[in-house]
């Protein structure tokens, strides 16, 4: 990785926990445990790497539609994540934050985010970012409702919403945007992912599923993102 440029913030789309199980002859939620095992193991890795802020779609607003098994399986995955990930930060220095809609998680599981996020703020390794109950056009539908608020009680005058203070309304507030999105199994869309943040972010696609995401394919993603010529409104990256 001599010589590379290592992106500042790369945004992973983590597919085909339950596809890799099928094929072991595994129940999906068993695909869903080794994938939040490999969560672990990329965070440390990006870090040495010299990656900086690390976010990871975990469960969309879509992901409800799942089978009621599977979700409440989710969720008690999501649970038991919330204390290793207390552990994991306090060992590896990170600074994790939740984006997405809280309001319909369990009290429970909004305490323990709230915990992790308090615990954590003041950490000065990887910036992990987890997205949970998030969809791209939900986020942008909250912050144009907070936006909205705040002209009608005075706080601000329409025609002072610009992209900065937009930005300031999404989840990511205070976040630079994605420079490389990685997306596993094969899958070739952003499925309601970051919608505003990626609108110069360079995109990687690989077969291989989430579970199976090591440290040499984040090098190969990375080796892909240093090929691309890197131009932001026609002006090349230096």
């Amino acid at each position: 990785m001599e010589n590379r440029k290592i992106p500042n913030h790369v945004a992973i789309i983590l597919d085909g926990n339950g596809r890799w199980a099928k094929a072991k002859g595994k129940p999906r939620n068993y695909g869903h445990v080794q994938g939040a095992k490999n969560v672990e193991i990329i965070c440390e890795q990006a870090y040495k790497m010299g990656i900086q802020y690390l976010t990871v779609y975990a469960f969309s607003t879509e992901n409800w539609n799942r089978p009621k098994d599977e979700v409440d399986a989710l969720m008690s995955l999501l649970r038991n994540y919330m204390k290793t990930c207390l552990k994991t930060a306090a060992k590896n220095r990170m600074c994790v934050r939740v984006i997405g809609d809280k309001t319909r998680l369990d009290e429970d599981i909004r305490k323990r985010i709230a915990q992790l996020e308090e615990s954590t703020k003041d950490n000065d390794g990887l910036h992990f970012q987890i997205a949970i109950n998030y969809g791209g056009r939900d986020e942008l539908r909250r912050a144009v409702c907070g936006l909205a608020e705040d002209a009608a009680k005075g706080r601000i005058k329409p025609e002072e919403i610009d992209e900065a203070k937009i930005a300031d309304a999404l989840d990511t507030s205070g976040l630079p945007d994605p420079d490389l999105l990685i997306r596993t199994c094969n899958e070739q869309r952003i499925s309601n992912f970051l919608l505003w943040q990626l609108a110069y972010t360079e995109f990687y696609f690989t077969a291989a599923a989430w579970p199976d995401f090591s440290k040499e394919e984040l090098e190969k993603a990375i080796d892909a993102y240093n090929d691309r010529d890197r131009r932001y409104g026609l002006v090349k990256e230096e």
